[in-house]
């Protein structure tokens, strides 16, 4: 059994599908199906059910998953532990970040990294918050930059970079700005526009408002701040976004109850071995630049 078969099995698992996997592993649906069929001959025992054009792992494949995962992981690891040793910043750094921090926090930092580090390659997914946490965690992503969650979660290491106070916002025209004193209670007779229930975000607002027994009136939800920003500018609701946001579209409003400092930060796994990139990009970023 060879590690490229392994990566097939695992390209076929994630997508559902032979042709899926064939394109992100740069093959051809043959030379897929050729080593899955090895490998389902070295283990005597079907990985895959095939109904059509579906695709489902079979008791045996559910089995083989999470070792298959490990054995990857502990040989990428082992081969970023011996990389390390020449000193050489080189290779593929995989990150996963929010398109928030992406277009609002990195640039700089991904600036000045690409031209003191030009033999690394950048493979930058930008995603939720939560779904990078999950790729750093399974070991899909190297590092996280991310929104921290509000309570600790030791299965990774977090180290806060920003401090990102949120604040309470709507339209200028809205008619919470004719009240100079706002209360939670107040804000709850209007709609809310909020991110999506899953993110960290919607967390540190479902909790403000439980803690002060007080139930939201949530009218629409999405994960990109950007397209809640436009929302509220234009009417249709408030919204609690990062003080970074606060333009000539939107005005803050003055509620008795402060909002908790969001920690925007990094996720690192600490069984794993951080390449020689890791390290580099982390420097810059745990730099402030």
């Amino acid at each position: 059994m060879d590690t490229h078969s392994l990566t097939v099995f695992m390209a076929v698992a994630e997508s559902g599908s032979f042709s899926a996997a064939a394109e992100r592993l740069f093959l051809t649906q043959p030379a897929v199906s050729k080593r899955i069929a090895q490998l389902e001959q070295q283990l005597g025992t079907r990985l895959f059910d095939r109904v059509g054009r579906r695709i489902r792992l079979t008791e045996a494949g559910e089995a083989l998953l999470p070792r298959a995962r490990q054995v990857l992981l502990d040989l990428e690891d082992m081969g970023r532990a011996i990389s390390n040793l020449t000193g050489r910043v080189a290779g593929t750094l995989r990150i996963g970040t929010s398109h928030h921090i992406g277009l609002h926090r990195l640039p700089p930092v991904l600036r000045r990294f690409s031209r003191e580090y030009p033999e690394v390659r950048l493979d930058i997914q930008f995603i939720d918050s939560e779904e990078a946490w999950e790729g750093v965690l399974h070991g899909d992503l190297e590092l996280g930059v991310v929104t921290l969650p509000p309570r600790p979660d030791g299965r990774l290491h977090t180290q806060t970079v920003w401090n990102d106070p949120l604040v309470f916002m709507c339209a200028p025209e809205h008619p919470l700005t004719r009240h100079r004193d706002l209360t939670l209670d107040a804000l709850t007779r209007y709609s809310a526009i909020l991110p999506s229930p899953a993110t960290f975000t919607r967390g540190i607002v479902e909790q403000l408002f439980h803690e002060q027994q007080a139930a939201l009136n949530i009218s629409m939800s999405t994960n990109y701040l950007e397209t809640i920003h436009m929302m509220v500018a234009i009417g249709l609701g408030w919204s609690v976004l990062p003080a970074t946001m606060l333009d000539d579209g939107v005005v803050a409003l003055n509620v008795d109850t402060p909002l908790p400092v969001r920690k925007l930060g990094v996720v690192t796994h600490p069984g794993r071995s951080r390449s020689n990139a890791a390290r580099a990009f982390l420097g810059i970023l745990q730099g402030g630049d």
